[in-house]
């Protein structure tokens, strides 16, 4: 009995060292595809707070709590299973549907320059009569849900790249995929609440006696609308370097390389060229040449379902 004993305490202890070691490899994994992905979480985070802008405030918090749960959706019930079946089942696909997404991103922020610059709106704006705020705050939610599914696509096709280069486990690497998905969506709508509630928490400290609170709080709530006005000039820039980003990328893939060379090009000239902060402007230049391709892209896109077809007239 003793030696029966002994032996099936030997063999939790190798069962329990064997799931210690799947939870590091699950967290490992995790870790790196997150930090590869970082570059689509903070397009992810500029483009949100502008789905809550202008409309009223006790609506702001719930309106991000359900995109929150959308993005959830997003990642854990379309993206992760379908990541994981496309890559065991029809891995060549996943680049198609990437650049499709790219495509949609170049559209809608090539839409919104455009309306800068003069074109019709295209839908409901809050510079319109609002007739019906509840149809309206639904429709938004909508939008923001479906462009985090785009943002959210992209991060999982990096993230998978990253993780199946690190095991060929089947589970490690659902549990890696689902671990960045959960964690990056906390962070994103985290940092996005309080960016969309600054303001309150500004008055709030105005009413406190201390000098200090009330130097801050009346810092913050002028920063407010600053901060919202560059906040959606990131988001609509986000996504074209994201949409074009996604398209030169898709198009090296399939054997067209001139175009992403050419942007590699001037990204290593640029490098070479300012010394210390060759890094960040090497980056930068490379995030322009795709902003470019993503606004004419995406023009051609709005002219073609705007002027062609007639869909989405105001």
């Amino acid at each position: 009995m003793p030696g029966g004993l002994m032996a099936l305490l030997d063999d939790v202890a190798v069962i329990a060292r064997a799931a210690a070691a799947s939870i590091d490899d699950v967290s490992v994994a995790a870790s790196k595809a997150g930090t590869k992905a970082a570059g689509v979480v903070i397009d992810d985070a500029a483009v949100t707070p502008g789905y809550v802008t202008g409309l009223d405030p006790s609506r702001e918090l719930p309106i991000i709590w359900k995109i929150t749960r959308g993005s959830l959706k997003n990642k854990l019930f379309i993206l992760l299973p379908g990541a994981l079946a496309l890559s065991w089942l029809l891995p060549q696909a996943i680049i198609y549907l990437l650049m499709l997404g790219g495509a949609y991103l170049s559209y809608e922020g090539a839409e919104k320059v455009l309306e800068k610059l003069g074109e019709p709106k295209h839908g409901q704006t809050l510079d319109d009569e609002i007739d019906d705020p509840v149809e309206f705050e639904k429709d938004r939610i909508t939008g923001a849900i479906r462009t985090d599914l785009i943002l959210s696509a992209e991060i999982v096709a990096i993230s998978l790249n990253e993780i199946a280069a690190m095991t060929d486990s089947f589970w490690t690497r659902a549990a890696a995929l689902a671990a960045v998905g959960v964690a990056i969506t906390l962070v994103v709508y985290g940092a996005v609440a309080l960016i969309v509630k600054m303001d309150d928490i500004g008055l709030h400290l105005c009413e406190r006696e201390a000098p200090l609170a009330k130097r801050v709080g009346s810092m913050l709530v002028h920063a407010m609308p600053r901060l919202l006005t560059v906040l959606s000039a990131v988001g609509t820039v986000a996504m074209l370097w994201v949409g074009g980003g996604i398209i030169l990328h898709g198009l090296e893939e399939l054997g067209l390389h001139a175009p992403a060379e050419f942007g590699h090009s001037i990204q290593h000239a640029v490098e070479h060229a300012a010394g210390s902060l060759g890094g960040v402007l090497g980056w930068a230049s490379y995030a322009a040449v795709s902003a470019l391709v993503g606004v004419v892209l995406g023009a051609v896109f709005v002219f073609i379902l705007h002027h062609v077809l007639k869909i989405g007239e105001h």
